[in-house]
């Protein structure tokens, strides 16, 4: 019958290292093979990619909401020699309002675009998930309406006729790839949850009851 006999710590470690040294392991990587190997744990994609979305998001500003509302404009309103024309200061205070009204629509949606849907403004890069909060909720299209909130701000600023055809070319545009571009592809990616979210929310306009995915 075999018996125990309990080891002293320092019988231990003197058979640890015989041990070790009838096996050719040097004393370090002895050590190391009884040391617990640290738990395969997974990165937090998140952190990661919504700072990343964040750049996108703040790249696709530059690039066309930038010039949509700055960059061609400004050549609208400039002479050859590329000074700007003097702003109307009489509608100074409700173009203020405008700009801040229209700021405060595109950076919620682009909020929205990188937290909820995982994705940009950007056709080539969309969200991942249908966005139906924050603005969303009550209308289809704030994105474009701040867009066309701050175009007005332009208009009431500088009473020029080429802005003003320029914005009305900008509104039939987005109406125009809204209607024929971005709703059929959204539909066929979400189904019927997207007819009913049509259903409850206008294209254009604000809802005076939220949407709500329960409600029939």
């Amino acid at each position: 019958m075999a018996v125990y006999v309990p080891l002293t710590n320092a019988e231990f470690y003197t058979n640890s290292r015989r041990g070790s040294k009838s096996l050719g392991l040097s004393r370090r990587e002895c050590q190391n093979c009884r040391k617990p190997k640290p738990a395969n744990i997974p990165i937090p994609t998140d952190r990661y990619v919504r700072p990343f979305l964040a750049f996108k998001i703040l790249l696709f500003t530059l690039l066309v909401p930038g010039t949509v509302l700055i960059y061609i404009p400004h050549w609208l309103l400039s002479d050859p020699v590329g000074n700007l024309q003097p702003a109307n200061l009489t509608w100074a205070l409700p173009a203020g309002f405008c700009i801040i009204l229209g700021s405060a629509f595109y950076l919620r949606c682009a909020w929205d675009f990188a937290i909820e849907g995982l994705g940009t403004p950007a056709p080539i890069d969309p969200p991942q998930k249908l966005v139906v909060t924050g603005l969303y909720r009550r209308t289809r299209n704030p994105m474009f309406q701040g867009v066309l909130i701050l175009l007005l701000a332009e208009c009431l600023l500088f009473a020029d006729p080429a802005l003003l055809v320029y914005a009305g070319s900008i509104a039939l545009l987005f109406h125009t790839a809204v209607v024929f571009h971005e709703e059929p592809g959204l539909a066929s990616r979400f189904g019927v949850f997207y007819s009913d979210y049509c259903r409850q929310v206008p294209r254009w306009g604000f809802a005076l009851q939220a949407f709500s995915s329960d409600a029939g």
